[in-house]
């Protein structure tokens, strides 16, 4: 089946999809590793940061959705069973949902917490709440579990893809690159 031709993604498709997975990819770890960190100007800084690219996430991933429901994606390869498209779609419909709501519950979180959100050095997000540590610890909690939702979910998907690309070889990896 290497042969075959594959209907792929438009550029702006993979552009985003690239672009978001690079962020993503990027964001998770340090998420968990400046937890771990003294407190200090380096993990204030990854702070900054990590927020700095939710807030860029969120961005990117409503542009992504935007294009995605103006632009459908290619359909799958023939041959590929029902259930794996049901599979796929309900995978993409998780991606897609923890990542618009992953940075607004960071944002909440960040903001119980009494911290700012700058942006890149560039401007800083209002408060959504007032300061209530309490709260601020449990939201936090929840931004952790879903960070750890979002890694099984990508995990699955990269799975999935590369299970077509080496196994079925049947494209739909090719599709995206």
């Amino acid at each position: 089946m290497p042969s075959q031709t594959v209907a792929r993604y438009t550029p702006v498709a993979r552009l985003l999809h690239w672009t978001t997975a690079v962020l993503v990819l990027a964001t998770i770890p340090m998420g968990f590793v400046l937890l771990d960190l003294p407190p200090g100007r380096l993990q204030n800084t990854l702070f900054d940061v990590h927020r700095s690219i939710g807030v860029l996430l969120f961005v990117l991933v409503a542009v992504r959705l935007a294009w995605r429901l103006t632009h459908p994606p290619p359909p799958l390869p023939a041959g590929v069973p029902a259930w794996q498209h049901l599979a796929s779609a309900a995978v993409h419909h998780l991606l897609y949902a923890i990542l618009l709501i992953q940075p607004i519950i960071g944002w909440w979180g960040t903001s119980a917490f009494g911290a700012p959100i700058n942006v890149f050095w560039l401007f800083e997000l209002p408060a959504l709440v007032g300061k209530d540590e309490p709260t601020a610890k449990q939201i936090l909690a929840w931004h952790g579990i879903i960070g750890i939702t979002l890694s099984v979910a990508i995990a699955i998907h990269i799975g999935a893809a590369l299970f077509h690309h080496f196994v079925r070889r049947d494209g739909v990896l090719r599709r995206m690159l």
